[in-house]
């Protein structure tokens, strides 16, 4: 059999989640070919045989299904936080080019709004200027739905853009046609809201409505386009963590060369404060490594000599040779983007209701206004000429995709609006869909249960020392006042006017050293018989705390309770998460211990603990869990959970933490208070419930009124009327999001 080969192109030109079914539906009908396209992220994944398809022919096949492709390259699939991709050109470019034909069309509709619903502000001839206006917005702003029709058109495919054509060409047209032919042209014409009109005299226009509706719709396409295709910004930006150059040594002399220069088995000198420049194992040295970008831990990992060590994490203390092992594409720190490209590809494209209803609601409209005008002209004969004309026009205008294109966008814009102001940053309308079908989440532990931080928690005097625990942390404060190790740090701030020691050493493998009032102290781990602490002992590794030893002239005088200690909210957190029928997990680095004293804390059963993972594991458990039937959420805040919270189907990532977890992230929590992750839920699903309620009243007016509108008894005022009302009644009843109220 042969073997597949994979490729990547970027897809543009794409409206809608039926556009990319359509594109995968076309490659996939190609002999050997297996793809896989993703309307959010505007990419094919596919695999091919490249004995029957080439890059080109399958590039001519997106075309064929009427958008545009192109092969996305190594370079630009791994690309740096500073050059844009083609797809974020295209995108970037298409937000723009909204924006501008947004701003352009509000400005032209409004007057033209306001005058025709104010009869006072009707002067001579402005239905004239209205006209001109309206062409305006009608050409222009109206051109990327009008552009969209016609492609799918052109393939025999419906959308909303076809919808919006039809709608907006119905009441322009027929504007026009009753000013030219009709009575609506007549220099002194006044429109009233009259409950009866003669439908054999065209008096009304409707060039109002096909401003306004265009405009509002250009706005929601706008907030659409710039909240898609996330995923790449935080490729970027995880890429762009990795360290730019590295310190080369070669026959003892040290040489500063680019990153992309380093090869297998180069050797290379790390200092104090600096990125391991790519992945390999510690020639010489030995130092504590932050690893927290890894593995999300605070507590930083001791290496010496043969200890491997990872691309991008930081050296804290002492200097390091190391010995490349692995660089470019397969470090650690692009296998991890790797995951999260794998896991926003995964996500299937969410069809949304409208689309769907579309593919069978136009060609129904177009039928009934057909059959309405060719019925009206059977049975009235000649003389039913205009009668039939207008009530086909107002099948048409009823059925005009005001506030079906309304139903959404609005409720998206005040539901994010208000969740904005609650510091919850949801992206998009696939998100809140999400919210409402997951029963299971997954909670990081470091950063998100806990503060991410380590504080001292107690110190424990040793009984055949005759220094009390204050004075035993006074001693070990002096001592780790020389070192930049995170457990110094705590003990030093827990302490209270610290001396630093005199002739400061740190030892490999032991911890640190120091003279503190004529005595020799060390701070470090345990070593040998504990005596009177064992209990505090193993009382701190079983609540997983770390315990530090502090010796005065190697007799152990004391140990101190170092540990990341669990957020006052956390627990009332993870009950509101249960009373919105959620199952939470702990997922951490951390080991077991640690990780069943925090869930025990929280009140999180023992059984939904999964300890000492790494990233692809995080990804390997919640695909576990997704495989075992659980829609599952993620909650997480380092670059470690980056690839996990794309896996999930829905990632909500705290904004306290790395911009790679909150850009992988469908929703963002600009806090680190864990209660926000029940809110954002709670709003998205509120949010979700407004949506679908206003696409059921939308489509619901259309039921009643279209065969009203067909038998003839429904003017085009009293259908525009009618549309006006049903948009009037969706932005209502979405401005009910602004009363959301936290729990918190």
């Amino acid at each position: 059999m042969t073997n597949l080969v994979h490729l990547d192109l970027g897809v543009s030109g794409m409206t809608c989640t039926s556009c990319s079914s359509r594109v995968e539906r076309k490659l996939n009908k190609v002999d050997g070919v297996e793809a896989t396209v993703n309307f959010a992220t505007e990419s094919a994944s596919i695999e091919y045989d490249p004995s029957t398809s080439t890059p080109d022919s399958l590039i001519e096949v997106v075309r064929g299904a009427g958008y545009d492709a192109f092969a996305m390259t190594e370079e630009q699939e791994a690309d740096s936080e500073e050059t844009a991709n083609p797809v974020d050109e295209a995108r970037a470019q298409e937000a723009k080019d909204l924006l501008r034909r947004t701003i352009i069309s509000a400005a032209i509709s409004t007057p033209i709004m306001v005058v025709s619903m104010l009869p006072a502000l009707q002067f001579t001839n402005w239905q004239w200027a209205a006209a001109i206006l309206a062409t305006i917005v009608y050409i222009f702003g109206g051109a990327p739905f009008h552009e969209a029709t016609w492609a799918n058109l052109k393939h025999g495919s419906f959308t909303m853009d076809t919808l919006i054509t039809m709608g907006t060409t119905a009441a322009y047209f027929w504007s026009l046609y009753a000013m030219f032919f009709g009575h609506a042209g007549h220099p002194g014409m006044k429109m009233h809201m009259e409950l009866v009109s003669n439908n054999a005299e065209m008096d009304h226009i409707y060039l109002e409505s096909v401003g306004m509706v265009i405009t509002f719709l250009l706005l929601g396409r706008w907030f659409e386009v710039k909240a898609k295709g996330q995923s790449s910004e935080a490729l970027r930006t995880l890429l762009g963590m990795g360290a730019k150059d590295a310190t080369l040594l070669v026959d003892g002399a040290e040489k500063r060369v680019p990153i992309k220069d380093l090869k297998v088995g180069d050797v290379f000198v790390v200092r104090p404060g600096e990125k391991i420049a790519t992945d390999g194992v510690v020639n010489a040295g030995a130092s504590a490594v932050d690893e927290s970008m890894l593995t999300g831990e605070s507590v930083p990992v001791e290496v010496k000599e043969g200890d491997h060590v990872t691309g991008a994490t930081i050296n804290s203390s002492g200097r390091l040779e190391v010995r490349a092992t692995k660089v470019g594409a397969d470090t650690t720190l692009a296998q991890m983007a790797k995951l999260v490209t794998e896991a926003q590809a995964s996500k299937a494209p969410v069809q949304r209701l409208v689309d769907k209803i579309a593919q069978v609601f136009v060609p129904i409209v177009i039928a009934i206004s057909v059959l309405t005008l060719i019925a009206h002209l059977i049975i009235g004969g000649a003389a039913a000429t205009a009668p039939a004309f207008v009530a086909a026009v107002a099948v048409l205008i009823i059925a005009c995709p005001c506030a079906m294109g309304l139903a959404t966008p609005t409720a998206i814009l005040v539901g994010t609006g208000r969740g904005a102001q609650l510091g919850l940053l949801i992206k998009g309308p696939e998100i809140l869909e999400s919210t409402k079908q997951v029963d299971t989440i997954v909670l990081d532990k470091t950063g998100t249960i806990t503060e991410g931080k380590m504080s001292v928690a107690g110190v424990h005097a040793a009984q055949t020392s005759d220094q009390d625990a204050t004075q035993v942390l006074k001693l070990a404060a002096a001592v780790e006042a020389g070192s930049e190790h995170p457990i110094a740090k705590a003990i030093v701030h827990a302490a209270s006017d610290v001396t630093p020691a005199s002739d400061f050493v740190s030892v490999a493998g032991r911890g640190v050293e120091g003279t503190v009032e004529g005595q020799r102290i060390r701070v470090g781990r345990v070593e040998g018989e504990l005596g009177s602490l064992s209990e505090a002992f193993r009382a701190a590794e079983a609540e997983g705390g770390t315990p530090v030893a502090v010796y005065a002239a190697d007799a152990l005088i004391g140990i101190i309770d170092v540990r990341d200690t669990v957020k006052e909210s956390s627990a009332a957190a993870v009950a509101q998460l249960k009373e919105l029928g959620l199952v939470p997990h702990l997922l951490t680095g951390d080991n077991e211990s640690a990780a069943q004293a925090v869930a025990q804390a929280v009140g999180i059963d023992p059984e939904n603990v999964t300890a000492g993972v790494l990233p692809e594991e995080k990804v390997d458990v919640v695909k576990q869990l997704q495989s075992s039937g659980c829609n599952v959420a993620m909650v997480g805040d380092g670059v470690n959970d980056a690839a996990a919270l794309a896996q999930a189907d829905l990632g909500l990532a705290m904004g306290a933490g790395t911009d790679v977890a909150i850009e992988a992230s469908d929703i963002t929590l600009m806090n680190d208070d864990l209660r926000s992750a029940a809110d954002a839920i709670r709003l998205s699903r509120r949010t979700l419930r407004i949506i679908k309620g206003n696409l059921f009243w939308a489509f619901a007016y259309n039921v009643i009124l279209i065969p009203v509108a067909a038998i003839g008894l429904l003017n085009p005022l009293f259908a525009g009327i009618a549309m006006a009302f049903s948009s009037v009644f969706v932005v209502s009843n979405s401005l009910r999001l602004r009363t959301f109220q936290p729990t918190a």
